[in-house]
């Protein structure tokens, strides 16, 4: 919920809401606790319950999930939970009937008939699934990502939609499978949602699919995980006027109310008080950092303590949050930096609750350079993929830093892997990958009818080769490609033959290692002799006494020497003390490998 609204008022609003129930129509709760409560409001929210069918529902929409009250912009179009900015302008909005879905390729194409507890759990069974108290009017593209996953807290997100709902890996407490997490603004509403659902039809849930939700019989209704996730969700998202509004709506549309929302306190005295820790891990020490590439840097720490547990570990690169992994994890690679770049780094340890530890200590490490001839660069191999059907939708998802999103894609049909991608006259997109690329490597096979062919490979807008597939799975290697800088692979399956992608992997690239580098004015600096000997190293090019530092590392990234003003008196650097090897010369205008004999 939006947080403008002083306690005051939502007090009044919240009065009001009870002004809009027919008077004495929960007398039949009064004075009771636990699972009689509950089985006295199934008898309540039963009687007067006008099925109006599953169509029924767009027309519902109009009154039901309109942005209709000051709690938000109050400009009639539809209050979507999943894209509804509660803090600023919403990124998009849809128009009530007009914007119905429909297909959907990308968020704000259209919005359907959200279902928060899934319809396929009972079937598609009448009248639970056209019941409007629980049906939301949203995002297609979104309820489509969120699927039939349960509601609960997320750890590392695969997926985030624009207001920042995700789906990913469950840190709940108790559950450890894929759940899908609203915003701050709307986890109240989804709690009291499924309260709603689990006492409407308890008579019901023995007969329901569980999904990793629901209970097994009337009491409590909810697996003990779920259960516990959304009493905190109703304690912490205190019930806002726009439910209230909704609630009223519905009321009018279809003959009942939920409870839940003209009185929240219903929800502990059925199942009790949620249990609530406010205790923060203690912070990540020892933080370092190891084995840095040309484009990332591994870290090590020593985890956390936590009064119930930590449940991740967000890693920030400078101020900026840069990934997250499980909380049993002690290590992370950074992957997606630039070559022959410092770095700093910090962790952070979070609880189930959302409880944030203070940050580790500050810990630096420097890429290598980009080599001509690779090292790998990075990998994919798909395992992130989100979904478990085998139908052809766009899937997005986020490894080793890289966000993928595939297209018209399935995700059953592993070659060397557990998961791969099958693309139907679709495609596969990368983020922005820094370190450049030297060539690429991917395994494919095609395992449907069809006919043999090719994938386009097309890196920042360019076709720079095609990669065959047949019914033999077969691993190929463009070279070459010679790409530096910044890049985005992408790779197209222009018919409908159903290729299906393994085990991706690519090469850094960042020109040429010789000893003549080019800087920005196109100046032209070579350093000699390379090899060095007699510990003197010349460095030739134009201005070189305006250059103000240099740096001299090992290739495990660590700084050797820093010299302020290297070329004021003469263009040698004296490299008395370095032992055998290879190292790297960074300066404001150039950097190069060089070896010591």
């Amino acid at each position: 919920m939006k947080r403008i609204l002083s306690f005051f008022l939502f007090s009044i609003a919240f009065l009001n809401a009870f002004a809009q129930a027919p008077a004495g129509y929960y007398n039949a709760a009064n004075g009771l606790t636990g699972a009689s409560l509950k089985t006295a409001l199934k008898g309540i929210i039963t009687n007067g319950h006008l099925d109006k069918g599953y169509s029924g529902l767009w027309t519902a929409y109009y009154t039901t999930d309109r942005d209709n009250t000051s709690t938000y912009e109050n400009d009639g179009t539809i209050l979507d939970i999943y894209s509804e900015n509660p803090i600023g302008p919403d990124l998009y909005n849809f128009n009530v009937g007009t914007n119905q879905c429909g297909t959907y390729s990308n968020e704000g194409d259209c919005y359907n008939r959200e279902h928060i507890v899934p319809q396929s759990l009972f079937s598609s069974a009448s009248p639970m699934v056209a019941d409007i108290h629980f049906i939301r009017a949203t995002d297609g593209k979104v309820n489509g990502m969120r699927s039939n996953y349960p509601f609960g807290k997320v750890g590392a997100a695969t997926f985030l939609s624009k207001n920042g709902s995700k789906l990913g890996n469950s840190v709940s407490p108790g559950y450890g499978g894929t759940v899908f997490e609203p915003i701050d603004a709307f986890k109240g509403d989804v709690a009291r949602m499924i309260f709603y659902f689990v006492t409407r039809y308890e008579d019901k849930l023995s007969t329901f699919t569980t999904g990793n939700m629901l209970g097994g019989s009337a009491f409590p209704g909810l697996q003990p995980w779920e259960l516990q996730q959304l009493l905190q969700w109703n304690a912490m998202d205190p019930v806002s006027a726009a439910e209230i509004a909704r609630n009223n709506a519905s009321y009018t549309y279809q003959g009942n109310r939920n409870p839940f929302i003209d009185n929240p306190t219903y929800a502990d005295l059925i199942w009790g008080a949620p249990v609530v820790d406010n205790q923060a891990p203690t912070a990540p020490t020892n933080l370092t950092t190891n084995t840095p590439t040309s484009n990332s840097i591994s870290l090590s720490w020593t985890a956390s303590t936590d009064n119930i547990g930590v449940t991740s570990y967000e890693i920030y690169v400078g101020s900026a949050l840069k990934t997250s992994v499980s909380g049993t994890s002690t290590t992370a690679t950074v992957t997606g930096l630039s070559p022959l770049t410092s770095y700093t780094f910090y962790v952070i340890a979070k609880d189930a609750f959302g409880n944030a530890s203070p940050q580790s200590n500050i810990a630096s490490g420097t890429t290598l350079d980009g080599p001509v001839g690779g090292g790998s660069c990075g990998t994919e191999d798909f395992n992130n993929v989100p979904g478990t059907d085998n139908g052809y939708f766009e899937r997005v998802w986020t490894n080793n830093g890289i966000t993928w999103t595939a297209t018209n894609t399935k995700v059953d049909e592993p070659i060397n892997t557990t998961r791969a991608i099958t693309l139907r006259t679709g495609e596969l997109t990368s983020s922005s990958i820094a370190g450049g690329i030297k060539s690429l490597t991917l395994t494919t096979q095609r395992k449907f009818s069809g006919s043999n062919g090719s994938l386009n490979v097309i890196i920042n807008g360019n076709n720079v080769g095609t990669i065959p597939y047949t019914t033999t799975a077969t691993t190929t290697t463009l070279d070459n490609l010679n790409i530096s800088g910044d890049i985005i692979i992408k790779i197209t399956s222009t018919t409908s033959n159903r290729p299906t992608l393994d085990d991706l992997s690519w090469t850094c690239y960042s020109g040429s290692l010789a000893t003549s580098e080019i800087k920005k004015d196109k100046s032209e600096f070579t350093i000699y002799p390379n090899p060095v000997k007699n510990n003197e190293l010349f460095v030739k090019g134009e201005n070189l006494s305006k250059i103000s530092k240099a740096e001299i590392y090992d290739l495990s990234g660590k700084v050797i020497e820093t010299l302020a003003n290297p070329f004021k008196n003469s263009n040698k650097i004296n490299l008395k003390g370095l032992v055998k090897g290879s190292y790297i010369l960074k300066t404001d205008n150039f950097s190069t490998k060089f070896i010591v004999e």
